[in-house]
């Protein structure tokens, strides 16, 4: 099974307004960018949206150490999915799961890979995590689902 680290992070000018996404995919000493966006959206949408669509590109199962400055996703995938899930994605209030088709988009994305969750502090310097930064801008400036390999 391959080993892959994946970077990932959303952007939102307004919160909702016009957002982007990005991810970093790093294996082999080779690296992999995607970016998308959408016209009227959050930042919590787009923050997801980066991860779906990294494992998603994935062809084939992978050991996955995924990366993102999201306190949302990752408390969410790591800690508050089971509950929601058992609970017919509904809040221990008893409301709908926000995003809830996204959560579940993510859930499936997971479900082909071996998944660890790392949550890293955004905007402080670390390479990577810029580089998914400035993808998700890149998505949010309009330049909707193109993707770049290098």
């Amino acid at each position: 099974m391959k080993k892959i680290s994946i970077y990932t992070d959303g952007s939102c000018s307004g919160n909702p307004g016009p957002g982007g996404w990005g991810g970093l995919l790093i294996w082999n000493g080779r690296q992999r960018e995607i970016y998308g966006g959408e016209i009227e959206t959050t930042n919590n949408r787009m923050e997801l949206m980066a991860a779906i669509h990294a494992l998603n590109i994935l062809k084939e199962p992978c050991q996955v150490d995924l990366y993102t400055d999201s306190i949302y996703v990752c408390g969410g995938i790591s800690r508050w999915i089971a509950r929601w899930k058992r609970n017919g994605w509904r809040t221990a209030a008893g409301k709908t799961v926000s995003n809830v088709e996204l959560w579940q988009q993510l859930d499936a994305a997971c479900f082909r890979h071996q998944v660890k969750w790392y949550w890293i502090k955004g905007h402080v310097g670390l390479i990577e995590n810029e580089r998914a930064d400035a993808l998700a801008r890149k998505g949010a400036a309009g330049i909707k689902g193109q993707r770049v390999w290098v």
